[in-house]
């Protein structure tokens, strides 16, 4: 009984989802709000969906994992910050935001998935530090490109973006207030969720198209694609565009929620919480789907939401930042030690 369980749910799901639910025993046995937690898990979760299911055509095409992740949410940071220089708000600077991140996030990912097609086997290390240098690249650029917006740039100076841009009078938490509404205390963020499952409903149409489904076999069998006459090259480049799109729309998603918009180094290591959501959730460096992703997602953030409070309440003193970040690099280690390799070169 119990190895049936273990082969349909996978070892990763069941000990991390049995450590949740043990801490949220926990919590409860020691006074914890229990629906405060559960509504910063849901919370969350749809924050960091897209993100982690940006890795999911990175995986079906054949690059592995994209840890050049951060090149997308540059995409996504770009496109809010020229939004807000338009002088955009609401639903009209949010959505323009979305079509100059995607577009430029898109534009971006067939140049890397070029780069990578270079570079086959060695996807995962290059993708890292392609990210990297990219990240560095920009720290540059907000520095010396021409915004004049007062509420982006430095006071002292006047040029320059801010390294925190507050999103509260344009298009903050605008997703999460739209038809929110409480259970038993849970806050349920709808707006969020929806964006969350739309853009996974239409990814999953994706896949059942004739492209999706070429991509997908040029990831998981590369001779055999091209014996079937799969352009494996190109495939590679198309998922490394959708990913790297996903990656703009998922940061700006993100944001939104957050409040804030974060620039220079912020986007730096966001690619390993994605990456360690997707895996954890079942996928590995050669096959992934959207439920990977969004189960994934859902155990890696409320183990996070979860653990701070909970190990407050135990140990006592203000320790949240070293639980924080030894459980959120624990489980990043522990899910890359889930999967091998780093892409299907020749």
């Amino acid at each position: 009984m119990f190895s049936r369980v273990l082969n349909t749910v996978g070892l990763p799901r069941l000990t991390v989802g049995g450590f949740v639910v043990a801490l949220f025993v926990l919590g409860g046995m020691k006074g914890l709000p229990l629906h405060n937690l559960l509504s910063n898990s849901i919370s969350r979760f749809a924050m960091n969906a897209v993100m982690a299911l940006a890795m999911v055509p990175a995986v079906q095409c054949g690059i592995g994992p994209n840890f050049g992740l951060p090149i997308g949410l540059l995409a996504g940071l770009t496109g809010m910050v020229s939004a807000l220089e338009l002088g955009l708000r609401g639903f009209d600077g949010l959505f323009v935001a979305m079509i100059i991140g995607g577009g430029l996030g898109t534009l971006l990912g067939i140049g890397f998935g070029l780069f990578l097609n270079k570079v086959k086997g060695q996807e995962m290390m290059v993708g890292t530090y392609a990210g990297f240098a990219a990240v560095s690249l920009m720290c540059i650029l907000w520095l010396v490109l021409p915004f004049r917006n007062p509420e982006l740039i430095w006071v002292l100076g006047g040029k320059g973006l801010r390294l925190t841009i507050s999103l509260k009078d344009a298009f903050g938490h605008l997703f999460d207030k739209l038809w929110r509404f409480k259970i038993g205390g849970v806050e349920i963020p709808t707006g969020l969720i929806g964006v969350v499952f739309g853009l996974t409903a239409a990814y999953k149409l994706f896949e059942m198209t004739k492209v999706g489904i070429a991509m997908d076999l040029a990831g998981q069998n590369e001779r055999f694609a091209r014996a079937a006459g799969v352009n494996c090259e190109q495939m590679r480049i198309i998922g490394t565009a959708i990913s790297t799109a996903l990656g703009a729309v998922g940061i700006i998603v993100y944001a939104q929620s957050y409040g804030f918009i974060q620039l220079y180094t912020a986007p730096l290591l966001m690619a390993f919480p994605a990456v360690a959501s997707v895996l954890i959730g079942g996928a590995t460096p050669l096959s992934a789907s959207v439920s990977n992703a969004l189960v994934g997602t859902l155990l890696f953030q409320s183990l996070l939401a979860t653990t701070v409070p909970v190990a407050q309440s135990v140990v006592g003193g203000d320790i949240s930042e070293i639980v924080r970040l030894i459980v959120s690099n624990g489980m990043v280690l522990y899910a890359l030690t889930r999967g091998h390799g780093g892409g299907n070169g020749e």
